[in-house]
């Protein structure tokens, strides 16, 4: 069993909780300062403060969970008026804001060049903010151009991190859709393919048999026991289809050709044959020989029909011909002759079908 994908909601809330926690002790630092007799700047402080967390938060979010909107361009020029505007008039205290802007310009926007000219014009203009507010040049290159940079690739980090568990989230919803859908089509395929074949073998018989019920009743009787015997082959093969197990052999369903054949006047002989054939190679040319025979016995007026198994090149060769094709030389593959053609390419194999000369022809192969 996979391990289960985390979600992002969960990441993005840890990861804006820890971008927000320095950005809160700088802005602490900022407001011990205005704690004086008088009271509007520690209000006005506070509500700087106010405005800068709730804005850098919702930057943070939004872009984490890919879902910035042209809203978020307000936060981030009130995250960038409140970050460089409020050191250069209150001094060293509030130095630590610059990085709430860099780090929200490095996800807040669409195009990349934009991206790179905004955080690359924050970086350069936090130093001289630094030395207007009256700090040492080696504080201003210390940490204005080394320590306030990394915040930037560490908040697109995060950002990559969530959108890619995102993307990994998609792909396997699409993946278990497509696994749906196939088994789907890999269902009806076959039940078209079991089925089919099966109802026409039984309606075949009952129709021999209510033309044997006066003249021949004990042959009557033995196409009612055969109808029986298929009924009961058939919820057997439904069974084992739906639990997705069910194998055809080769051998099987060509001595049911000959069978079924027979007994709707067309004559065909039991093909041989070859000798050390692999078992991989049964599956695919029974789903192909069952599907034949069901086309001919439904949409032919076939006399006739002639199966030929050889191997030729590294390959197994299934052909059978009947002369039940149309007449003008052209038909529209059905159902199932699509299922079978998906079914030979997944196994590498390939099916042809060509009608010409009132003959029809189906050739499948298989490696060996």
């Amino acid at each position: 069993m996979s391990a289960p994908v985390v979600s992002t909601r969960v990441i993005s809330g840890v990861a804006v909780a820890l971008f927000a926690g320095p950005m809160l002790f700088a802005l602490g630092v900022g407001v011990v300062t205005f704690a004086s007799d008088r009271w509007w700047p520690l209000a006005l402080a506070l509500l700087l403060t106010t405005m800068l967390t709730v804005s850098y938060a919702r930057v943070l979010w939004a872009a984490f969970l890919r879902r910035l909107t042209w809203r978020h361009s307000l936060d981030v020029a009130v995250i960038g008026l409140v970050a460089y505007g409020v050191p250069l008039f209150a001094g060293p205290a509030w130095i630590g804001l610059p990085m709430a802007f860099i780090s929200v310009a490095a996800v807040a926007f669409a195009r990349p060049a934009v991206t790179w000219a905004v955080t690359l014009t924050a970086i350069a203009v936090t130093p001289a903010l630094i030395l207007f507010a009256g700090l040492p040049m080696s504080v201003a290159l210390l940490y204005g151009l080394l320590a306030m940079p990394t915040i930037a690739p560490m908040t697109y980090g995060v950002a990559w991190l969530c959108h890619l568990i995102d993307d990994l989230r998609e792909a396997r919803a699409e993946l278990a859709r497509r696994a749906v859908d196939e088994e789907r089509l890999r269902f009806s395929r076959d039940l078209h393919d079991t089925l089919g074949h099966t109802l026409h073998a039984i309606a075949l018989r009952a129709e021999l048999g209510e033309r044997l019920v006066t003249a021949s009743p004990e042959r009557a009787g033995a196409e009612l026991a055969e109808i029986q015997r298929i009924a009961r082959t058939s919820v057997h093969d439904v069974r084992e289809l739906v639990r997705g197990y069910r194998a055809t052999s080769l051998a099987t369903e060509l001595d049911g050709v000959a069978a079924v054949l027979g007994a709707a006047g067309i004559r065909c002989d039991k093909p041989e044959l070859p000798a050390g054939l692999p078992g991989h190679v049964h599956v695919p040319l029974g789903w192909v020989a069952r599907e034949a025979v069901t086309n001919v016995l439904r949409h032919s007026a076939a006399t006739w029909c002639e199966v030929t198994v050889h191997t030729e090149e590294g390959r197994v060769h299934l052909e059978i011909v009947n002369d039940g094709g149309p007449t003008g030389g052209r038909f529209t593959l059905g159902n199932g002759l699509t299922g079978l053609t998906e079914r030979m390419r997944a196994t590498g194999g390939a099916l042809e079908a060509e009608c010409g000369g009132g003959r029809f022809r189906i050739t499948a192969s298989v490696p060996l």
